[in-house]
């Protein structure tokens, strides 16, 4: 099995099992009122998180000529949800095991996709931008957004 492989289906295993541990922690109200409130579209936004992660680990493993760009999105939405808890900006639904385990993914997501290690592709300023953006874009809408409401 080669290394893209590899590191691949580390991504994989991890966005996974954080997946379901997220959602065996999340609260289904039986009040239907309840799932019209922005609280409760909250505690989602730790597994778009590791759904990300996912599909940047599927992508890898296949050696699509996107995955450095999808890499790029999970890192950067990853790196941006301590970052926004430690400016203060709002407080981060995931836990700190977990933002210690995106945090690492997220560095060695940004170096493949930034060094394009396994030649899928050199990742274009555009491309890093929009994947910057759309990180931003999916921190806020879970975690800063749902105040205004």
């Amino acid at each position: 099995m080669t290394k893209r492989k590899s590191n691949a289906l580390v991504f994989m295993t991890i966005g996974l099992v954080l997946a379901i541990v997220f959602y065996q922690n999340s609260a289904f109200p039986k009040n239907p009122e309840a799932y019209f409130k922005p609280e409760y579209y909250n505690q989602f936004g730790p597994i778009a998180i590791c759904i990300e992660l996912l599909i940047a680990g599927i992508y890898l493993f296949q050696g699509h000529k996107k995955s450095n760009f999808a890499l790029a999105l999970f890192a950067f939405t990853a790196l941006l949800d301590p970052i926004f808890n430690l400016v203060g900006l709002f407080g981060s639904n995931v836990p700190v095991y977990a933002a210690f385990i995106f945090v690492v993914c997220a560095i060695w997501s940004l170096y493949l996709a930034f060094s394009n290690t396994y030649n899928l592709g050199r990742i274009s300023l555009l491309e890093v931008l929009g994947s910057f953006i759309l990180g931003v874009i999916i921190e806020l809408s879970f975690n800063y957004i749902y105040q205004f409401l």
